[in-house]
């Protein structure tokens, strides 16, 4: 690929943020706080911002320049795979508003069954053992497999009953933020709300991604 000069290159918007005082993936890419975004105009600024910022319009500029472009293309990089997906974006949302899981949390998530997925969990360890039996005591395979798919299905129910939920407590958020940027902010209480149902929800999704992946391991057992 043939290199461009500084000279002939887009310069750094003014307006661009530095790595120092970027601020957050949202105000970088140019989006509102929102869970539900447009991933075609994500992709659109993104790609925009991508040409902007690349370290070949900077080949020949000072290395403060240089080092710049490298760190911005590096930032927008983390910013776009963030927001790109559902779930990693309000994983980031609640990381940026202060409701991320503690230190201590992902050990519990893991180990502490929820509340809300105690009956499934427990009819799944039964089925569990029971299949680890009947393979032990060389059972066909076809047997215990159809046993661990129809294991499988209510935690798939409790995956999409999951997902809904998300998605609706997404679209609270999103009015929320839309209430603000037209001057009728609502309490603080509101907000809390629903980023701690947010929460919830996500420490609830994971231990179903754990759950399922443990079954998948038995399936290939």
């Amino acid at each position: 690929m043939r290199k461009r000069t500084a000279a002939a290159a887009a310069p750094l918007a003014p307006s661009a943020p530095t790595i120092g005082r970027l601020g957050d993936y949202f105000a970088f890419l140019g989006v509102p706080r929102k869970l539900n975004l447009d991933a075609a105009d994500l992709e659109q600024k993104f790609r925009a911002l991508s040409r902007q910022f690349h370290p070949d319009y900077f080949y020949n500029a000072p290395p403060a320049e240089r080092r710049a472009s490298l760190e911005r293309s590096s930032y927008l990089n983390d910013a776009y795979r963030a927001l790109k997906q559902p779930a990693t974006r309000i994983g980031y949302l609640l990381d940026l508003e202060g409701f991320a899981p503690k230190a201590e949390d992902p050990s519990r998530a893991s180990k502490e069954v929820p509340p809300a997925l105690l009956e499934e969990v427990f009819a799944l360890n039964e089925e569990l053992d029971e299949v680890r039996e009947l393979r032990a005591s060389g059972a066909a395979a076809d047997d215990w497999r159809a046993r661990l798919q129809r294991a499988r299905q209510p935690i798939e129910d409790k995956r999409a009953e999951h997902e809904e939920q998300l998605g609706e407590l997404s679209a609270k958020w999103d009015a929320l933020v839309e209430d603000a940027a037209m001057g009728r902010a609502r309490s603080e209480s509101d907000r809390r709300a629903v980023l701690g149902a947010l929460r919830e929800r996500m420490l609830e999704r994971n231990y179903i991604s754990n759950l399922l992946a443990g079954i998948e391991r038995e399936l290939n057992a």
